[in-house]
């Protein structure tokens, strides 16, 4: 076996168990919501005795799970739609336009990717309560209609064009704002994806938020939907691996959808200036 066989070798064996790793969990949590709750803490096996599809659609009529999914969805979609314009709106003025501070501005908005999330969630919920958004899906969505991440994603991608490009449509009568929608946005589809991705998962994965802004059980969201299956004596492992799934499927759905710009976009995007 030469050396270059046995890179290879050594690679895919590496590949495979980083595999079996992230599919194991989705295979206990899938043989698991089969089970009946007995066999949740009786059965020694990965797989359950008998299967139970009926635990899916009792998890479904448990709660309300389809007001839940169209509230995460309504949130998600907002979300993802205020990154996509706000963050390459901040991104492209800070790698294309000069302005007065701008040097003093980014450094500050990288040290704003050090603050954690938990030190701005107080005042955020301050600002929140005294406009009289809670339970509102203004709650949800506003406040995080910007992110410090998505800026610099986007800043670093748009810094890789070439500005002749740029000036070429402005010698042909191009505006500012129309060389952003028509060189600059079309050239930039990897990053954009990137970002909508990471931007609907953590949204739609979003636990804590959603749980301070919201009383009504209308209102809520499909990750605080799952919190009906823990009660006070036990819970219901079968019922919640059922919504647990049901819940990952949007995921999974979007990544397998964009997961080559995905690629592409992680693989272009540079740190550099």
């Amino acid at each position: 076996m030469t050396r270059a066989q046995a890179g290879r070798l050594v690679r895919h064996a590496i590949l495979i168990l980083g595999s079996v790793v992230v599919v194991v969990p989705f295979l206990w949590m899938f043989t698991t919501s089969l089970q009946t709750r007995a066999e949740t803490y009786t059965n020694s096996s990965i797989l359950p005795t008998s299967w139970h599809w009926e635990n899916y659609l009792r998890a479904w009529q448990s709660a309300p799970f389809a007001q839940y999914y169209v509230n995460s969805l309504v949130m998600a979609v907002g979300i993802v739609a205020g990154h996509l314009v706000f963050d390459a709106l901040a991104a492209y003025a800070f790698a294309r336009l000069d302005f007065p501070g701008k040097n003093v501005l980014f450094p500050v908005l990288l040290a704003g990717l050090m603050v954690p999330t938990f030190v701005t969630v107080i005042p955020a919920y301050t600002i929140v309560a005294n406009l009289g958004w809670i339970d509102t899906y203004a709650a949800l969505i506003v406040p995080r209609l910007a992110d410090v991440f998505g800026i610099l994603l986007l800043r670093q991608y748009f810094v890789t064009i070439p500005v002749e490009l740029e000036e070429a449509a402005r010698i042909d009568g191009c505006s500012r704002a129309g060389t952003f929608f028509r060189v600059i946005v079309p050239l930039s589809s990897p990053a954009f994806a990137t970002l909508g991705i990471f931007s609907f998962l953590f949204a739609w994965n979003d636990f804590l938020w959603p749980l301070l802004v919201t009383n009504n059980d209308d209102m809520r969201t499909i990750q605080l939907g799952l919190s009906s299956f823990v009660g006070r004596y036990g819970t219901s492992w079968n019922y919640l691996m059922a919504g647990t799934l049901t819940a990952t499927i949007p995921s999974i759905v979007v990544f397998l959808f964009f997961q080559r710009a995905l690629v592409r976009g992680i693989a272009s995007t540079g740190l550099k200036d």
